[in-house]
């Protein structure tokens, strides 16, 4: 392994140390779990051929969701889609009538991000794209570039909400030709789902809608054809915290959010939309729970049912759910291996433990947790980053007694999160 940039080494451990998943280096410290990046991939290469693609990730807390679909979103990067994603919570949600739905699309669009501009912010150099080769082709054919925008932009009025959308592209490119700074931001505070009244984005730009909480699965796939025309292969969006649907108290609710989330899986396997993937995140309880998770829902239920024939140790990754796999003590041993490596900046001659103490490492938190330190592997590598912390301010220190004494607490993260009101259907008892 080459050595580790100083930059990239501080994030990834200051990460882990907090028990939160990193947002970049994930490659760095990546073990197992090869299948399920392999359907990913699949699923990626879907999306730049004009295909859609719809993902269910399930795994316990701590098992690595986060991280998977933070990996995963990397890939598509690289291979030239436009990501977005964002976390649910009681005010970002997939359906609702109190604006909760248009402000989960707005963290959507703050967060888009492509190969160049990985940290979120991207819709701007996304459009601004579309209009320098709307001028490129304008100047070699000959044409103005209002006249080819219209023509490149036909295809999206005939799309919900498809002809305010163009008007705002048109626009920007006025914007950008006169240097009218003021016109520029109000169309993309309009394409981020900003404006909150019509009124407001009518006197701004003239047009009489905005993203509200009906339209927000609508303009996401209007982004997913924008995003092809401005030369990118497609549109991924990574949906985490899918639990806080399932604590949702008002069973309308639920099933409102649920319903959306059978529009969105319907329009993708019968190929409605183009370019457009789901990646969502969720824990087994979301899925499974036949009172208020998916399964709730008949519709969902027989589309995310898991495939008979996957049992006894057979497996099979195409359909809509991905089960995360735990990870095995020989992956959790090669993470050790890894975290140790990136402590170092990737220079073997710094490593702060020798491979004899990772084993014993591994026997201590087998002793205190049992199996459960590598199939929900985060607080067992966290106290691993501060075993190495104290090692490396206090160079005398002896790991052997320092390994004794490492507290690794059991990852509880997610109890209090299915503690969730009662709604108005019959309460459960237990005598």
């Amino acid at each position: 392994m080459s050595t580790i940039r100083t930059k990239d080494r501080d994030a990834l451990i200051q990460s882990l140390r907090a028990g939160v998943v990193p947002r970049v280096g994930q490659h760095l410290i990546q073990v197992g779990r090869a299948g399920e990046l392999d359907a990913l991939l699949k699923d990626v290469d879907r999306l730049a051929d004009g295909g859609a693609a719809f993902r269910v990730v399930i795994g316990e807390y701590g098992a690595g969701k986060t991280f998977f679909l933070n990996l995963v979103r990397a890939i598509a990067m690289e291979r030239k889609l436009v990501t977005m994603h964002a976390d649910l919570n009681p005010d970002r949600r997939l359906h609702a009538s109190g604006g909760q739905a248009r402000s989960l699309y707005a963290e959507l669009a703050k967060n888009m991000s492509t190969r160049t501009k990985p940290d979120g912010g991207a819709m701007q150099g996304i459009v601004e794209k579309f209009i320098s080769q709307a001028k490129a082709e304008a100047k070699t054919s000959g044409k103005s570039t209002e006249n080819v925008i219209q023509v490149r932009l036909n295809e999206l009025t005939e799309m919900v909400n498809g002809y305010d959308f163009a008007h705002v592209i048109a626009a920007y490119c006025r914007g950008f030709d006169e240097g009218n700074e003021q016109l520029k931001a109000d169309a993309i505070r309009w394409l981020r789902g900003e404006f909150t009244t019509k009124t407001d984005a009518r006197a701004a730009l003239g047009v009489r809608t905005i993203i509200d909480d009906a339209s927000v699965y609508d303009q996401l796939k209007l982004l997913s054809r924008f995003v092809r025309l401005a030369g990118y292969a497609g549109l991924m969006v990574c949906l985490d915290e899918l639990v806080n649907l399932y604590k949702l108290a008002n069973t309308q609710a639920r099933n409102a959010n649920y319903e959306q989330i059978l529009r969105i899986l319907n329009d993708s396997l019968q190929g409605a939309s183009q370019g457009l993937g789901f990646v969502l995140g969720g824990t087994p309880e979301f899925l499974m729970d036949t009172r208020r998770g998916l399964f709730s829902y008949p519709a969902l239920q027989s589309r995310l049912a898991e495939n008979s024939f996957a049992k006894s140790g057979l497996i099979d990754l195409s359909g809509p759910v991905i089960r995360l796999t735990s990870l095995t003590p020989e992956d959790f041993y090669v993470l050790l291996q890894k975290l140790r490596h990136v402590y170092a900046s990737g220079d073997p001659q710094k490593y702060l433990l020798p491979d004899e103490a990772l084993p014993k490492f591994m026997t201590h938190c087998n002793q205190r947790l049992g199996e459960a330190y590598f199939r929900t592997p985060r607080t067992t590598i966290t106290a691993f980053i501060n075993l190495l912390a104290i090692l490396e301010q206090n160079p005398g220190s002896d790991w052997r007694e320092l390994i004794g004494s490492v507290d690794v607490a059991k990852d509880t993260g997610g109890a209090s999160d299915l503690t969730v009101e009662q709604d108005d259907e019959l309460a459960t008892f237990e005598l």
